[in-house]
Formats: C-alpha cells, structure tokens, sequence
C-alpha cells in the first residue's frame, strides 16, 4: 500500500488550526507562517511571533507541532523554528485576517 506524499498545501491546511490566544485568528492568516519546507515524511516550518517579546512562543511550537502530527499523518517528523528576520508586521496579514480586526468588515 502507498501512502499519500504530504504537502505544504496539507501543512497550512493544518496551521489554520492553530489559533493565536491573544488575537484570536489563525497563525496562517496573520501571516505568522514564512516558510513550510516538506522532503520525504519530514516537514520544516519556519514562522514568526507577532513580537520578539511574544510570551506564547513555546506554546505556539507545541501548537503548531501538535496540528501538523495530527492534521498531517503522513508526516513522521516535524521541525518547528522560530525566527525574527524579517520582523512581522500587521501589513502580513490576510485581508480575511485585517477584517477581523476592523469589525468583520
């Protein structure tokens, strides 16, 4: 039996799980997530917090390791990186995102 190849699409399709608790919306939509590397079962995933002082980093790792496993079976491993090159900002949002904010406009 084959088992399916997974994908970055599978990978964001899983981070949309992964809610921020301070601001309520997806890691995916406020633009948190830079990069999703896949080779063979192994996925690298590089984001970002909103700030550098961001007391949720750890837990957000674990969120983001616990949704890809589980969203994503065909992955055996899953590497989670922080980085703060190029700094976040509100303008990497979704417009879905940037509607939350203003309203649900």
């Amino acid at each position: 039996m084959m088992t399916s190849m997974a994908t970055a699409t599978d990978v964001v399709k899983a981070l949309r799980a992964v809610i921020d608790p301070e601001l309520g919306v997806n890691l995916v939509d406020l633009g948190l997530v830079y990069r999703i590397d896949i080779e063979d079962e192994r996925a690298r995933i590089v984001l970002t917090m909103t700030s550098p002082a961001c007391p949720l980093s750890e837990y957000l790792k674990e969120s983001v390791d616990g949704a890809v496993r589980t969203g994503v079976p065909a992955l055996r491993e899953v590497e989670v990186s922080i980085v703060w090159e190029p700094p976040w900002s509100p303008d990497m949002m979704s417009a879905h995102a940037r509607g939350e904010f203003n309203g649900g406009e």
